[in-house]
């Protein structure tokens, strides 16, 4: 009840007069039934206007802590985020990637649409990564077909490691159903796994006009992190070794005029 308050009452009409966000091949999205919505992941902002531009309600896994938390503040939390279409990760599968396989197949077998980002992490500079092969499995387990979805110019109105960013106009776009059906009983082949994943990330990329990147995001986002340590120090060290250099010759300076000075007295 939550879920639908927020989105027709307190907070999506003001979404959708502020935003007007534009959507694109909704059609492609079933009236009824379970189906994966696979999309990319530019900001915090992609989980409301996705489902904002749906009919139906469309459900996340979130981390289990979220749901968890004592005291009323725990309570605000667990409220919002169930009532904003998420769900923590069942971990009864031992780990958080199995977890939220588990989560997914149980919203699935109940026909709901469920969200997921194969990337595993938001872009930080707006490129599409690799994905992770869990949407595959997923798809194959639970043998519904896979809807590539693009969201644009959430990362322009919600920047990453930013609350606010420019206004733009975000757009939403459905591409038409991925049927995996031809490999069913496959789901333990990594290299069909892999396989299904690049198609899907393919598609994601057809309908987004990202930039592509053969590599994780998570692991990219490292190395970016890395490059930047690197950098600054390097920066400090020009900066020590130039100050240093100064302070030398401002030292070789005063000596000089003391050794003039002197010589003036003595004459």
């Amino acid at each position: 009840m939550f879920y639908w308050f927020l989105k027709w009452i307190a907070l999506g009409p003001w979404l959708r007069m502020i935003f007007r966000p534009r959507v694109y091949g909704a059609e492609n999205v079933p009236l009824e039934g379970p189906a994966i919505l696979a999309s990319n992941h530019l900001s915090y902002a992609d989980w409301l206007f996705m489902p904002l531009t749906l009919p139906r309600r469309v459900t996340f896994v979130a981390k289990a802590e979220y749901f968890t938390s004592p005291g009323f503040k725990g309570w605000l939390q667990k409220t919002f985020f169930k009532g904003s279409g998420q769900v923590p990760i069942d971990r009864s599968g031992g780990n958080a990637s199995e977890g939220a396989i588990i989560s997914a197949k149980k919203l699935l077998a109940e026909g709901e649409l469920f969200g997921i980002y194969p990337e595993g992490t938001r872009s930080h500079d707006g490129r599409l990564y690799r994905g992770k092969v869990g949407v595959a499995r997923l798809a194959l387990e639970s043998k519904v077909p896979v809807i590539p979805v693009a969201v644009v110019g959430t990362d322009v109105v919600a920047p990453p490691g930013k609350t606010f960013g420019r206004f733009t106009r975000p757009v939403v776009r459905f591409g038409k159903p991925l049927d995996f059906s031809r490999y069913e009983g496959l789901e333990s082949d990594r290299y069909i796994l892999r396989s299904i994943t690049d198609e899907i990330m393919y598609e994601i990329m057809r309908l987004s006009g990202q930039e592509y990147v053969d590599t994780y995001a998570s692991r990219a986002k490292d190395d970016a992190k890395k490059a930047e340590r690197a950098e600054k120090a390097e920066r400090a060290e020009k900066a020590e070794r130039a100050e240093k250099s100064e302070a030398e010759r401002s030292e070789r300076d005063g000596d000089g005029d003391g050794g003039a000075g002197g010589a003036k007295l003595a004459s």
